[in-house]
């Protein structure tokens, strides 16, 4: 079992970023902000006014056992449960009465689910916002991720819903190719090289990525080209069809640890279709006002620690340790610091 501390990869990337800032004269938004997000303090991330002996720890607040039930609900693959099982379980840190309703099933479903009170929240991704909920196309979507939250913020405000501050990974759909179908293909680096092929190549996603212009849709529109089939499976066995040669090419993400255990090759969006995929917690307006102030600040306070690097390690616990979500959610708020 390969296993790393959640401590030990914050203190990696950590090191990175300031070599790299030391080096380096760029403004890269990624490399800048993950230090800064690894040691936020209790200043800025305090869930009530009483000090806590940890300034990361989560103060447990009574006054939030008072207000009503919390539903947290999440979509239906591995990412999402482990971020649905830390957002509830940072709210019950906090002192809320938390109800789990995961595996809700893919954004359509989950998003109808928030609107009619099945679920209070949910964490969802800016970029499927736009191009799924909204309809803008993946073109006219802004590249850069806060741009973007702020067109979804928006349009969530229409229908009554709070989009909270994004996290600090990013987890795009990519295409991913297994090392025998990349070298049978040319050995492509970019789409661009491999879209004269996609007549002749089997691509696999989810039943919805059919219609979704931020996967087979909006490759094949971008590109130009039109793949010979498609083969929609289930989300967790996007990595299968690779590996059992059903598909040449799969929708995968890139927080996917698989893709190095794998050996997978992801090719390169140099249209740069894909727009950002940045998390925000979609709350209800009405819960997130019945819920307090606290309810906000736990969410921010959670978030800073997850960061791309992060978010690969928790994602592999769970697909290749084969760990429950719930406990890799725990094990993260606790090596986090900020519940023991």
């Amino acid at each position: 079992m390969r296993h790393r501390s959640i401590l030990s990869v914050l203190s990696t990337v950590a090191v990175v970023t300031t070599l790299a800032a030391c080096g380096s004269d760029d403004n890269d938004s990624a490399s800048t902000s993950t230090p800064a997000a690894a040691g936020t303090t209790a200043s800025t991330a305090s869930t009530s006014a009483a000090p806590a002996a940890d300034p990361k720890l989560i103060v447990n607040n009574p006054e939030n056992g008072s207000t009503p039930q919390l539903t947290i609900g999440s979509k239906n693959f591995t990412e999402q449960f482990i971020l649905g099982e830390i957002y509830a379980q940072a709210l019950q840190a906090a002192g809320y009465k938390v109800k789990k309703q995961l595996n809700l099933g893919s954004e359509q479903i989950a998003y109808k689910a928030l609107k009619g009170g099945q679920v209070d929240a949910y964490p969802e991704y800016v970029g499927t916002a736009l191009t799924n909920f909204f309809k803008v196309k993946s073109e006219d979507v802004p590249k850069e991720p806060e741009a973007a939250f702020t067109d979804a913020k928006t349009e969530f405000a229409k229908a009554k819903v709070t989009a909270l501050p994004l996290t600090p990974f990013t987890d795009s759909n990519g295409f991913a190719m297994s090392q025998a179908s990349w070298k049978k293909a040319g050995s492509p680096k970019t789409i661009s090289e491999l879209a004269p092929k996609f007549n002749t190549l089997t691509l696999s996603g989810s039943p919805e990525c059919r219609s979704r212009l931020d996967c087979k849709l909006g490759i094949e529109e971008s590109y130009g080209a039109k793949f010979k089939k498609y083969l929609p499976v289930d989300l967790s066995k996007r990595h299968e069809v690779l590996s059992n040669g059903q598909a040449d090419v799969s929708v995968v993400f890139t927080t996917d640890g698989a893709i190095a255990a794998n050996k997978e090759v992801l090719l390169e969006d140099d249209k740069k279709f894909l727009p950002p995929y940045n998390v925000s917690f979609l709350v209800r307006d009405s819960s997130l006002q019945a819920a307090g102030p606290d309810f906000e600040k736990v969410i921010d306070q959670v978030q800073e620690g997850l960061t791309t690097p992060v978010m690969q390690e928790l994602n592999s616990r769970v697909d290749l340790d084969k760990q429950k979500p719930e406990a890799v959610a725990k094990a993260y708020l606790t090596e986090s610091g900020y519940i023991k």
